[in-house]
């Protein structure tokens, strides 16, 4: 377990950064409702990681990720096919970033955050967290780690679940700031956002083309021991 949890930290950690969710949340938390909303985005983001996690892992076990201790060669088609399609991301990302990074832009659905109910909310958390261009491979790419270990379904679970917690520090952390930061939260939460604002599409573009990379070498690894 403690060899696979080495391999998913890393995909935990690269989607725990990403930068419009944690805008998103930041926006919420402004809010009239932001306390109650904050809180529902998040556990939003909780299922949406996990139920894809679960479908994953629920797809891998019957279709034996796992062959005599090495991963199966469906498992390393799956990363190598991951691999390119992040790597492409990033090029792309990479060529359309602002020159200027006090030029960029957030989606327009942003601007609407306040009028969301919380339902809404907590659907916009569940879809950025399964649905995302980045977060859905990285979080296929870590339960298929997971699935082709040939680990007991106890240990599968466990794995997921701190995979699933370290990809939400990066709400976690400012939910925290704010219930607990008192009025010098705001000021905190205002300059993480603008950050992350001027600088998602540069972050984005090298996450995606690092883990593309190590997804390539991973797919390569398994298909030719």
């Amino acid at each position: 377990m403690g060899a696979v949890l080495g391999d998913v930290l890393g995909f935990a950690a690269a989607v725990a950064i990403s930068p419009l969710p944690i805008i998103a949340i930041i926006l919420i938390l402004a809010t009239p409702r932001g306390r109650l909303n904050g809180v529902l985005f998040a556990l939003g983001w909780i299922l949406g990681l996990s139920a894809l996690g679960a479908v994953m892992l629920a797809i891998a076990s019957p279709a034996g990720a796992s062959a005599h201790g090495h991963p199966a060669t469906w498992v390393g088609a799956l990363k190598l096919a991951l691999g390119v399609v992040l790597v492409l991301f990033g090029a792309r990302l990479w060529h359309r970033r602002p020159r200027d990074p006090s030029q960029a832009q957030l989606p327009k659905w942003m601007g609407a955050i306040d009028r969301l109910t919380p339902v809404k909310v907590l659907g916009l958390g569940l879809a950025l967290a399964a649905l995302n261009a980045k977060n859905a491979p990285l979080t296929i790419a870590a339960s298929a780690a997971i699935g082709s270990a040939g680990l007991p379904i106890g240990q599968q679970i466990a794995s997921l679940a701190i995979f699933v917690v370290i990809a939400t520090l990066g709400l976690l952390v400012p939910l925290g700031v704010f219930l607990l930061g008192g009025e010098r939260a705001k000021t905190t939460l205002g300059h993480w956002k603008d950050w992350a604002a001027q600088h998602n599409v540069a972050v984005m573009a090298v996450l995606f083309f690092v883990l593309g990379l190590k997804l390539l070498g991973d797919g390569i690894g398994i298909l030719t021991p």
